[in-house]
């Protein structure tokens, strides 16, 4: 890959001499003869990578190092002396330094630490790329409230850990969304997320859809069936609606994420799975607990991290946002060219109390869109049980 170099030296032969090579490897160079040349190209961004020298005629370049280590985004910087002194490059490497060439430059030597230098750049890129396209995806469950822009930052951190994290809030709070979010920005993201409703799995056969079953396991079984955690191998398994498990089965669940490992149903051999367990309830669990009907030990298994969305009534104020994005959203799926949504609507929407959360509000912008054949979605667009707003005289 090529990168964009800045060499800071005071003598010409030098830049030229460096700067001829880089050009030849493909790489682009820009070059300053002192420190506020140097300061003007950084400020600018032109710089991936810096070569640096330390003596420079109006200051020293390990200033100038030190001040590049404050930047947001701090290019590798190579410090570069003729002097060979030992204790000046120590200090360098401690001030943040990337690596340390001696004058003569050997042109190998200097090649090779560019392109170490430079997979830095192509890292810091990557990750700043990946941070901003997983909060573009997270946006419409976000919104701009200070509720949902910490359940955001909570989210990430748990996405890098792969730790078992339990999701619980009311029916429509978009738990399930959530649960995706973490995927995608996980280090599992290219691996499966197998999503299962526990409630809509009869209690006969939940063991066989988590744990799969063999050939002749029970009447019907013709031939062997993978089940749930093991087509989720390397990846996430989130288990939707998990007060709704049998207690059996949760007994059964518990043993599997202790040991990583379960057989099918009528097997005998172990099979060992590396799946992250992302669990979701809108009931409480811990009430479940007191009337036996959830197991205890299951719960703080599953429950490293606690992450709780907030009815919708409580971060009203994200409303608009999710207006925005859910018009946004009809237009593409329905064809439509709808720009915008009148006051009333968003005072109508404001005063409700939204027992159904942000699922109820997607029905209700895509009940509104259907019936608008105008450019503006307006109060008459809306269900009738919408309109019984009266704005404050």
């Amino acid at each position: 890959m090529k990168y964009t170099v800045l060499i800071v030296d005071d003598e010409e032969n030098a830049r030229i001499f460096t700067g001829t090579f880089l050009s030849g490897q493909g790489h682009e160079v820009f070059s300053a003869s002192n420190a506020k040349e140097a300061r003007d190209y950084i400020r600018q961004g032109k710089a991936d990578i810096i070569l640096l020298d330390v003596i420079l005629p109006d200051g020293n370049g390990l200033s100038l190092l030190e001040e590049i280590g404050k930047l947001s985004f701090r290019p590798p910087v190579i410090m570069i002396t003729g002097n060979g002194d030992i204790k000046m490059a120590v200090d360098a490497m401690k001030n943040g330094a990337f690596d340390f060439l001696e004058k003569p430059i050997n042109l190998s030597q200097l090649a090779e630490t560019i392109q170490r230098a430079g997979e830095t750049v192509s890292m810091r890129r990557e990750l700043a790329h990946f941070r901003q396209s997983q909060h573009q995806d997270l946006e419409y469950i976000i919104g701009s409230s200070e509720k949902m822009n910490t359940l955001y930052d909570y989210a990430q951190r748990v996405a890098t850990t792969c730790v078992s994290v339990l999701i619980t809030g009311e029916t429509g709070t978009g738990k399930d969304v959530l649960a995706r979010a973490i995927h995608k920005m996980g280090p599992r993201s290219q691996k499966p997320m197998v999503a299962e409703n526990c409630a809509a799995i009869q209690s006969t056969v939940m063991e066989s859809e988590l744990f799969g079953y063999e050939a002749g396991a029970f009447t019907g079984a013709e031939k062997r069936k993978h089940g749930l955690m093991e087509v989720a191998d390397g990846g996430i398994l989130f288990l939707d609606e998990i007060s709704s498990m049998p207690i059996d089965m949760q007994a059964k669940l518990l043993r599997a994420l202790e040991e990583r490992a379960f057989r099918r149903v009528g097997g005998t051999n172990l099979i060992h799975v590396d799946v992250q367990i992302i669990a979701a309830s809108n009931r409480p669990l811990l009430k479940l607990i007191e009337e036996n009907r959830f197991r205890e030990d299951l719960y703080y298994r599953l429950k490293v991290v606690n992450l709780d969305v907030p009815p919708l009534r409580e971060h009203k104020e994200d409303i608009p946002d999710l207006v925005g994005h859910f018009t946004h959203f009809f237009n593409s799926k329905m064809g439509l060219n709808i720009t915008d949504v009148s006051p009333r609507v968003i005072d109508a929407l404001m005063a409700h109390s939204w027992p159904g959360n942000i699922r109820e509000l997607r029905n209700v912008i895509e009940h509104a869109m259907t019936f608008c054949d105008e450019p503006v979605i307006d109060l008459h667009h809306l269900p009738a049980e919408y309109r019984n707003y009266s704005p404050p005289v």
